[in-house]
């Protein structure tokens, strides 16, 4: 995973703030986003990124995002592999999110 780009929790957060353009895509399972889920997520889980990823646009900033940033690397992996230059992993994932952007939710 050396040539993936990665965002911190705290960096996506500013750019959330701030009003980038972003395509959040959580490849979660459903009953994760239970548990902890950013607004605006277009959700699709890692099991059917080979058969959806058309749904990602190539023309925006892309941003992936998981529990750990374990599978959102492998499908940020998967995406630059299909010509995506603008997909990044979220480092740490929602757990990191969840320890230094927002605490209220949940660390699991």
């Amino acid at each position: 995973m050396s040539n993936i780009v990665e965002v911190s929790p705290a960096e996506l957060d500013a750019e959330i703030k701030a009003g980038t353009a972003l395509f959040l895509l959580d490849v979660r399972e459903s009953d994760e986003l239970e548990v902890s889920v950013l607004p605006n997520v277009h959700h699709i889980p890692l099991g059917h990124i080979e058969n959806r990823y058309s749904e990602v646009p190539k023309d925006q900033d892309v941003v992936v995002i998981c529990r750990s940033g374990g599978r959102s690397g492998r499908a940020t992996e998967f995406l630059m592999s299909r010509g995506y230059d603008r997909v990044r992993n979220m480092a740490t994932g929602m757990n990191g999110w969840a320890t230094t952007v927002d605490t209220t939710l949940t660390v699991y």
